[in-house]
C-alpha cells in the first residue's frame, strides 16, 4: 500500500510539472533567462573569466530546473503506469 501512495504522489507531481512546463510565463521565463544568460556571456570581456564563470553557470541552472521538471514528469507517467498495472492486475485476479 504504501507503494501506492508513492506512485500516485509521483502521479500527482508529474501533474503539477507537466502544468509548469506547459505554463506560457514559465516557458517565456526560461527562454528569455537562457538568451539574456547567453548573450551576456558571449559580451564579456577576453579576461573577465569571472564573469563568464558566473554566467555559465547560470546557464546551467536554467537547464537544470528544465531537466528536473522533465524527470518529475517522466517518473511520474511510469508510475501511473505502474498503478494502472496493478489495477488491472488486481481485477484480472477479483482482488478488490
Amino acid at each position: 500500500m504504501t507503494d501506492e501512495i508513492a506512485l500516485a504522489r509521483a502521479g500527482e507531481r508529474a501533474a503539477r510539472a507537466d502544468a509548469l512546463m506547459r505554463d506560457e510565463l514559465l516557458t517565456e521565463a526560461f527562454t528569455a533567462l537562457d538568451r539574456d544568460y547567453t548573450k551576456a556571456w558571449r559580451e564579456t570581456a577576453a579576461r573577465d573569466t569571472d564573469a563568464r564563470e558566473r554566467l555559465w553557470q547560470a546557464v546551467q541552472v536554467v537547464a537544470k530546473v528544465r531537466d528536473h521538471l522533465g524527470h518529475v514528469l517522466t517518473n511520474g507517467r511510469l508510475a501511473r503506469r505502474e498503478l494502472d498495472d496493478l489495477a488491472a492486475r488486481r481485477k484480472r485476479f477479483g482482488i478488490a
